[in-house]
């Protein structure tokens, strides 16, 4: 099994649980050089709130958009427009990946921006 396959088993069992919650649910993705982060409602079937690095709003002022702080500039602005959506509470969907660095930052930023996990 290489490394993606077992991210992405890791990730299809994550999801599994979060559907039996029947919660929205904040779900990351990390590329080479972005950040994506959206919040999915309980059905699965429509993205209430989105930011990713690529957004000119996200991204102003950041000196990368693959390091901590731009990180944490989407993961605050995900948090806000989640927030103005009348969703407040969801589940971390990490997507298989590993709770440090990135994905750590993003959930640390939208829950000082108010996002309860």
């Amino acid at each position: 099994m290489d490394k993606n396959s077992a991210r992405l088993r890791r990730a299809k069992s994550t999801r599994a649980h979060i559907r039996k919650l029947a919660v929205p649910r904040l779900t990351v993705h990390r590329s080479g050089q972005h950040l994506y982060a959206q919040v999915i409602d309980a059905t699965g079937g429509t993205v209430v709130a989105a930011a990713s690095t690529l957004q000119k709003s996200v991204n102003e002022g950041l000196k990368g958009t693959k390091n901590l702080t731009a990180a944490a500039a989407v993961g605050k602005a995900v948090a806000e427009r989640s927030i103005a959506a009348g969703v407040d509470s969801v589940a971390f969907d990490r997507s298989g990946m590993k709770y440090h660095g990135r994905i750590k930052a993003i959930a640390d930023a939208a829950r000082e921006a108010g996002l309860k996990f």
